[in-house]
């Protein structure tokens, strides 16, 4: 169910949507969708951790290349992040980011690991690659947030290349501080 509603809403959107319009449409009723989810908000919840654990996924494929320095994998996941056919998913994911961190009922649950299951598993990939365990944890959270940051600025803005090129100048600079620090 939840994989319909994921595409349900990757392809049309949920801001205006109610939960009899998405049941309608996946073949469902909104209480089917109330039992599994407990509000509309949760279902955005889960809609939301759904797609992240997709990104997350796809990000493995790439880590699972041990030819590629970190930097390498940021560069290949990038397209992935940024490609359009993802704007409406990664404009939900703000909306209900937004919405938990103003502690929204049915939305809190999204913040428990937002940042740390990605921050885990790009420490991992950093440090089997030689770099600093301490060091490679922080790089990663600072990796999250300056993704997250361009995504909002690339969705708010269009400004592809310009966004582009602010990701390529961050993964220089992230390459000559790891290459030589």
């Amino acid at each position: 169910m939840l994989a319909a509603v994921v595409a349900y809403v990757a392809s049309h959107g949920f801001s205006d949507l109610s939960l009899r319009e998405v049941a309608a449409a996946i073949g469902t009723s909104h209480r089917m969708l109330i039992y599994h989810f407990g509000s509309r908000e949760g279902l955005l919840v889960a809609v939301v951790r759904a797609v992240e654990g997709a990104q997350r996924d796809f990000l493995a494929e790439f880590a699972a290349d041990t030819s590629l320095s970190p930097a390498g994998i940021m560069r290949k996941m990038w397209p992935r992040l940024a490609d359009p056919s993802l704007w409406p998913s990664q404009r939900l994911f703000f909306e209900i980011y937004s919405q938990a961190l103003q502690h929204r009922p049915g939305t809190a649950g999204l913040l428990a690991g937002i940042v740390d299951s990605w921050v885990e598993p790009m420490t991992e990939y950093a440090r089997q690659r030689g770099i600093d365990p301490e060091l490679a944890r922080v790089d990663a959270r600072l990796s999250v947030a300056v993704c997250r940051g361009l995504l909002l600025d690339l969705l708010a803005t269009g400004d592809r290349a310009a966004v582009d090129a602010a990701v390529e100048r961050y993964l220089a600079q992230y390459e000559a501080i790891t290459d030589h620090g």
